[in-house]
């Protein structure tokens, strides 16, 4: 597989809409890569952004225990768990989404997307 480009909008630290296109100059020329920036930049959110519409999960979420989380107006049962990919939704935004632009090993071109809309 090949990623060629990710987009998403609303994800933890990235509010506005991005896209980062592997497959167009400057970074489609080059063969290696690195995501810098300081803390809050968004790397972490941005790797997020790949694995969400490939897996509907993300190894930064992945394991983490922890009390559900909710609103006590609600019943326990709606609450989210703090593993669940839902709570990457940017506080306050009323939904997010990412995708990838992918080339599968049957050379086809894909699109992989996840969303996730909050209920009031």
């Amino acid at each position: 597989m090949r990623i060629l480009a990710i987009r998403g909008q609303n994800l933890a630290s990235l509010q506005r809409p991005f896209e980062i296109r592997l497959d167009a100059p400057p970074l489609g020329a080059t063969g290696l890569f690195a995501i810098v920036g300081p803390v809050g930049a968004g790397k972490s959110t941005l790797l997020d952004a790949l694995c969400l519409p490939l897996f509907d999960r993300t190894p930064r979420l992945s394991g983490r225990g922890g009390p559900a989380v909710g609103d006590d107006n609600q019943p326990e049962g709606d609450w989210l768990g703090s593993n669940d990919p839902r709570i990457l939704l940017r506080r306050g935004a009323p939904d997010g989404f990412a995708e990838v632009d992918f080339v599968g090993r049957d050379g086809v071109r894909y699109r992989a997307r996840w969303r996730v809309r909050r209920a009031r």
